[in-house]
C-alpha cells in the first residue's frame, strides 16, 4: 500500500439555506462565483478540488502550508463575492 501526505481544506457558506430561501437565483449565481474563486486559488497552490456538494467544497493539498494559504486567500476573496465562509 502506497501512502501519501495530504492536507484537506473544507469550506462552506454560512447561512446558505437561508440565503437560498430568500433569493435562490441570486444566491446560486454568487455560489458559482465563490466556487470559481476557490477552484482558482486551490489550483494556483498546487491543490485540487475533489468534491463539492451544495455550498460545501473539499480540496486536497500535498502541503499543510498551501492548504492554509488556500483557505486564507479564498476567504479574503469571498467579500468580493459577497459571501462569508467558516
Amino acid at each position: 500500500m502506497q501512502r501519501r501526505l495530504a492536507a484537506i481544506m473544507v469550506a462552506d457558506i454560512v447561512g446558505y439555506s437561508s440565503l437560498m430561501e430568500d433569493a435562490e437565483e441570486h444566491t446560486a449565481e454568487r455560489l458559482a462565483r465563490c466556487q470559481a474563486l476557490i477552484e482558482e486559488q486551490v489550483s494556483s497552490l498546487g491543490g485540487r478540488v475533489f468534491n463539492t456538494a451544495g455550498d460545501a467544497c473539499l480540496a486536497e493539498f500535498r502541503s499543510a502550508i498551501n492548504a492554509l494559504r488556500g483557505a486564507t486567500e479564498s476567504a479574503m476573496g469571498w467579500p468580493a463575492a459577497q459571501m462569508a465562509i467558516r
